[in-house]
């Protein structure tokens, strides 16, 4: 069985994307699981080490500049897992990350997707966490969106820790074509139509550093546009919900078109 875990790589550093392949490298996976590293540029080459260029574990495609949800969702497209694990370039896996997801995806069939505790690197090299953290254990669907919407369009929980699986994913459109905020607007997606797991054991060391795409100006220039898009697509999604005579086409139906009246 197998798990993709998906890069996205903008102008991205040599030594930080070594320390991301290191991570996945050390990952103390369980029986019968493999990864793949599915690294996407966007718009420039990848500069991985020699040594992942040489791993077939590691698939490398680069694509035209389109943005960080681009540059994910051309990634989903060529990864082949059933579940998809969020890797962004300049982060670094703990060696618990992927077995503490697949652990939980698998024995709760009722859990579209998975978060995890993270902490902030900082350029000195220390760890700092977070006290907004929820308990371990199960998120109800709704939840993540109704505390966005209440508390100034935060979040407690870290998207880009999110590992989902593959067809709730893709039935959802993949990441928003957005400039930033893109996981979070699919992480608010999901939550609102399936539960999710918060996993207390952390997975994720979230480098700080100024070269990080949300420290640029447009961030904050365009967050209400941002803001309001992403809102909008929680709010029509809670209705699609609510109408309980809706049927959607079966998959034999689209292949074979007999669902369509032309």
């Amino acid at each position: 069985m197998l798990i993709s875990v998906l890069t996205p790589c903008y102008r991205s550093q040599a030594d930080h994307l070594e320390a991301a392949y290191a991570s996945l490298l050390g990952q103390e996976m369980p029986a019968e699981w493999e990864w793949e590293w599915v690294v996407q540029g966007d718009g420039d080459d990848v500069a991985l080490p020699a040594a992942a260029l040489a791993d077939s574990r590691v698939k490398v495609g680069v694509g035209p500049h389109g943005g960080p949800g681009v540059a994910r969702n051309l990634a989903l497209e060529r990864s082949s897992g059933e579940l998809v694990r969020n890797l962004d370039s300049d982060d670094i896996l703990t060696p618990n990350a992927l077995a503490d997801s697949i652990a939980v995806l698998t024995s709760h069939p009722d859990i579209g997707w998975t978060t995890c505790r993270a902490l902030d690197l900082m350029p000195d090299g220390e760890l700092v966490g977070f006290d907004t953290d929820p308990p371990e254990g199960r998120i109800e669907r709704g939840s993540t969106a109704a505390f966005w919407l209440m508390f100034d369009y935060r979040l407690n929980i870290h998207p880009t820790t999110i590992c989902i699986r593959r067809g709730l994913l893709l039935a959802l459109g993949g990441w928003m074509a957005l400039p930033t905020a893109e996981d979070t607007g699919m992480l608010l997606a999901v939550s609102t139509v399936v539960d999710g797991w918060f996993i207390s054991a952390v997975g994720l060391h979230y480098r700080k550093h100024a070269d990080q795409l949300t420290n640029g100006g447009q961030y904050a220039i365009d967050r209400s546009d941002r803001v309001r898009l992403i809102r909008d697509r929680i709010l029509a999604l809670r209705e699609l919900l609510q109408k309980p005579d809706l049927r959607l086409p079966t998959e034999g139906e689209l292949l074979g078109r007999s669902y369509w009246p032309f």
